[in-house]
């Protein structure tokens, strides 16, 4: 990265072959609309279903007009914490922490990314590779290999003001794993899917793997009933995976997500029609663009009444012709994924690409 300015950036919603994060630039239809902070001042706006960030004088210099800023100056140069970085107009997932290393240049280096985040163009000169945030096309910086820094033999140079960083959240995965979630909710099942919280009311847990956790875990926020839906992992064998190692496909895990609800208000077969209908369940290791075993369809049943109502439900489906591909296998443990791809849509203020609801039943 030259230090000259050049003049005139779903997951998830991501797999090692497809750059899942990128056909997020598909949703929805084109708006204009702003959103308005707690305080009812508008910081971002919608376009092309991607709500971005309105940037300072000195961020748009850099991510729209494709500037540098002086070397050893940015905020994450020296930055160590463990978390994720991420883009700072659309709020997209870039890289992690583990894959930041010090390559002397005065600016944030990176030597992977995270699956279908960034996306590669030539400079006009030809002579350098720029690196954009596949989501919105802001500009990040440049990339480099061959100069033998690390094992990958790559660097991302990037921009601090490009970025903004998101810590790792200590101790998340013990509160997901409360009550029995650890043990593939073994010891807290209370009969028909239920556990206790923390009231000692009977709570319902469920859990499905329906391609990008993003999608499903908005569709299912929205059921009345429901108090909480988290994404995460499961059906794997590797303990604590990151996002990175199901991405890669060599975990077993499959995107899934944990839908805690109230079965006095909704009912685990309510949700699992639903499921039903929100994904494509007669495709195999994937879900619209994104491909490979992470994103297969899955229910992964608590108890034995889960189990059989998701049966009688795709029995159902089987008789109307769909060729269900969906697996209906024991829950095991849910690990709960990074703090930057829960409420995704929420904060990002986008909708999802590959998850709409069809009636099938």
């Amino acid at each position: 990265m030259m230090v000259e300015s050049l003049g005139p950036r779903a997951s998830a919603c991501r797999s090692s072959t497809v750059a899942v994060l990128s056909v997020l630039l598909l949703a929805g239809c084109v708006q204009s609309a702003e959103e308005a902070d707690a305080n009812g001042n508008s910081n971002r706006k919608v376009e092309e279903g991607v709500s971005m960030r309105e940037l300072t004088p000195e961020e748009e210099a850099v991510i729209v007009h494709k500037g540098t800023e002086r070397p050893f100056s940015g905020e994450y140069y020296d930055h160590h914490e463990a978390g994720a970085y991420v883009c700072r107009r659309c709020g997209t997932p870039l890289y992690e922490s583990d894959d930041k290393f010090d390559s002397g240049c005065g600016w944030p280096s990176f030597d992977d990314e995270l699956p279908g985040a960034v996306k590669r163009l030539p400079d006009a000169d030809g002579r350098r590779t720029e690196i954009l945030c596949a989501t919105c096309g802001a500009h990040l910086g440049h990339v480099f290999e061959g100069e033998r820094m690390t094992d990958n033999d790559v660097r991302h140079c990037v921009n601090s003001i490009s970025l903004e960083f998101v810590p790792a959240e200590e101790g998340v995965e013990d509160a997901a794993r409360e009550g029995g979630v650890e043990s593939g909710v073994e010891g807290a099942d209370d009969g028909a899917g239920r556990a206790r919280d923390e009231r000692g009311d009977a709570t319902g847990r469920a859990y499905f793997a329906g391609g990008c956790f993003w999608g499903v875990e908005h569709l299912l926020q929205e059921v009345d009933g429901v108090s909480e839906v988290r994404s995460g992992y499961m059906g794997g064998q590797t303990e604590e995976p990151t996002y990175h190692d199901v991405t890669s496909g060599r975990t077993g895990h499959a995107e899934t997500v944990e839908v805690v609800y109230d079965p006095a208000r909704v009912t685990f077969k309510e949700l699992a029609r639903l499921f039903f209908e929100i994904h494509d369940p007669t495709q195999i290791d994937g879900q619209g663009p994104d491909r490979g075993s992470q994103y297969r369809s899955a229910v992964f049943y608590v108890d034995d009444p889960q189990k059989l109502a998701a049966e009688e439900l795709i029995g159902i489906l089987k008789e109307k012709g769909y060729d269900v591909a969906t697996e209906v296998t024991a829950a095991g443990p849910f690990w709960e994924a990074e703090d930057y791809h829960q409420d995704y849509y929420e904060r990002s203020g986008g909708s999802p690409y590959c998850h709409t609801r069809q009636k099938r039943f």
